[in-house]
């Protein structure tokens, strides 16, 4: 009797652990909730564009980029599970720089130093340039189940899907009622030119030729473009400081297999984390600066290292 009860104890004991190790069956159900993505970007399209500016892509706070969104998901057929992610990631910075005239006599383009041959003068406005990174992200995922225990799996997947990227650079000077007391490097009958300068990144000035010489707007332009790539004080980038706006836009597909981890700690609620890689390509005929797609574009890779968690509510 005693062997007889013994017997039932233990094989209901056992039957009662392995029901709460493994499934019993196939769950259908699903979950939805918020997700948040963090992806370390290699680098970003138009990231030449920020280096003249005395920009680097750890400014930008692209390592990582921070993608706020939700995703879902639902089992389909035996392990298998279709869903659906949506996010945004964004990222701005901003750099002031002190603007310096100064009389080139030397006939060379650049600010030398104002101990041999220029004078120098700094002036009350700030240059300021504003840049803002935008990713928008829209995928289909797809994964297939391996449950450990009842309330713990493991999923291999990969997302897929289309995409947009924009990075948008707005230069100004501060105050802009006074802005025109630096343009005195360019005559007067030549209105709506650029005011050409030399931006050294380093340490964060914008040094302006006061034309003392009187070259016409296209001669100054000229000079300075014959002598971009033989200046080597200074990080060469010509800028206008009447202010202007570039905006870089294009549209991509993305591609990111991962591996996740899912458990289910309330009946209704649960966590999961995954990591992948993303593989994104904007082609070049995609990308466009200011509306224009221009001639010696390039193809963009966006690719990095991607963690993503989400609470989600669901079975």
């Amino acid at each position: 009797m005693k062997k007889t009860l013994l017997i039932f104890i233990f094989t209901n004991a056992l039957s009662f652990s392995q029901g709460n190790i493994y499934p019993r069956e196939t769950n259908y159900g699903g979950g939805v909730g918020l997700s948040t993505m963090y992806m370390v970007l290699d680098s970003i399209p138009g990231q030449s564009l920020l280096d003249n500016l005395g920009f680097d892509t750890n400014e930008l706070g692209t390592k990582p980029l921070v993608f706020y969104g939700g995703e879902g998901f639902a089992q389909m057929s035996g392990p298998w599970r279709l869903g659906g992610y949506a996010g945004i990631g964004s990222s701005p910075v901003s750099k002031s720089y002190e603007i310096k005239t100064y009389e080139d006599k030397n006939g060379v383009a650049g600010y030398q130093s104002a101990d041999e041959v220029n004078e120098i003068e700094a002036v009350s406005n700030r240059f300021r340039v504003n840049a803002r990174v935008n990713f928008l992200m829209g995928a289909m995922t797809f994964e297939y189940v391996i449950p450990i225990y009842r309330d713990l799996e493991v999923t291999a997947g990969t997302l897929m899907g289309m995409g947009g990227y924009s990075l948008t650079i707005n230069e100004s000077v501060t105050p802009l009622e006074a802005y025109s007391n630096i343009g005195k490097h360019l005559p007067i009958n030549d209105p709506g030119q650029k005011h050409h300068a030399y931006l050294d990144g380093e340490d964060q000035t914008v040094y302006v030729d006061i034309n003392n010489r009187n070259l016409s707007a296209e001669d100054l332009s000229t000079f300075f473009d014959n002598h971009k790539n033989i200046t080597t004080d200074i990080a060469y980038q010509k800028v206008d400081l009447e202010g202007f706006i570039t905006e870089k836009n294009g549209y991509f597909f993305n591609f990111q297999p991962y591996i996740a981890v899912k458990w289910q700690f309330l009946d209704r609620m649960g966590l999961r984390i995954s990591a992948g890689f993303n593989k994104g390509l904007i082609k070049s005929d995609n990308l466009k600066t200011n509306g224009i797609t221009e001639p010696d574009e390039t193809n963009s890779s966006l690719h990095g290292l991607t963690v993503r968690t989400v609470l989600y509510f669901g079975l």
